[in-house]
């Protein structure tokens, strides 16, 4: 089984109810965090998860909705560790994300010198290890398995999607993209697809152009479950909800994917979690 909790649901928009786009997936005994919006840290201490505990930080692309706590996961899991030589945290992002991890310890390099004049054992910055992909495997460990392939949020260029899989189970994290063959061929047949969805019905009738500026690259909970359809996925797994979706709104917006995608839509709150078991798949028309 693959349990996925999705840790913030929420968009660039701070919203008191929902944190900052952010996944967790478990496998195989196994922590990966995909994406780290704010508040994540909050949230995965309410998933009983600490940042300590991560395998491995993924990241799809450099928005700052989605890498506005970066630094926090990195000085967090640094401080959190107590064990001689921790190994270093895997970030594993399209290329580019070595330069984001160096400019964000930089950015963090006054608190890392007090906390290493302070603590006699810290005697070195944040370990990590940053490894840069856009298709093909990235993961390896123990039964567990990743592998990207590119999306397309063009002007935001590379962006890449995840697929997890681990005994027979699979699943498959989007990011913002418009629908897109590499897309629809990395989740062909996964047990699970989390998609970023926005109501482009809703954002066009708003009066700010730069608000309705992102229609043009993000999918609409429609065209997300048109993507699940075509690749033949089990379980279609929403997040990232712009606007968000406000309370008593969630069968209006599963009615939506509903009409495209005949099989089991999962939305919600923050935290909410879907286990995806080996299986829950079917072939692509």
């Amino acid at each position: 089984m693959i349990e996925v909790t999705l840790l913030g649901t929420g968009s660039p928009i701070p919203d008191a109810r929902r944190a900052g786009p952010s996944t967790l997936v478990r496998a195989g005994g196994q922590t990966f965090l995909v994406d780290c919006g704010r508040g994540v840290l909050q949230r995965l201490t309410a998933a009983g998860v600490g940042a300590n505990q991560l395998s491995a930080l993924l990241l799809t692309h450099f928005h700052s909705d989605h890498i506005a706590e970066l630094g926090d996961v990195l000085i967090t899991r640094w401080v959190s560790t107590f064990t001689p030589d921790p190994p270093p945290l895997p970030i594993i992002g399209p290329p580019g994300t070595r330069e984001l991890v160096d400019a964000m310890l930089k950015a963090f390099a006054f608190d890392i010198s007090y906390r290493i004049a302070h603590h006699d054992d810290l005697t070195a910055p944040p370990p990590v290890t940053v490894l840069e992909y856009t298709e093909g495997e990235v993961w390896n460990s123990d039964g567990v398995t990743i592998r990207v392939a590119p999306t397309d949020h063009r002007p935001v260029t590379p962006t890449i999607g995840f697929r997890v899989e681990h005994d027979g189970a699979s699943v498959v994290l989007a990011g913002d993209t418009v629908p897109c063959a590499s897309l629809d061929e990395l989740a062909r047949g996964a047990g699970a697809l989390v998609h970023t969805v926005i109501r482009k019905d809703l954002v066009e009738q708003m009066p700010m152009q730069r608000i309705r500026d992102i229609c043009g690259y993000h999918s609409s909970v429609e065209q997300a479950a048109q993507t699940a359809t075509r690749a033949g996925v089990g379980i279609l797994i929403l997040t990232h909800y712009v606007p968000a979706i406000a309370p008593g709104q969630e069968d209006e917006w599963r009615a939506l994917a509903a009409a495209h995608f005949e099989r089991q839509i999962e939305l919600g709150d923050d935290l909410h979690t879907v286990d995806v078991h080996p299986g829950v798949s079917r072939p692509a028309d």
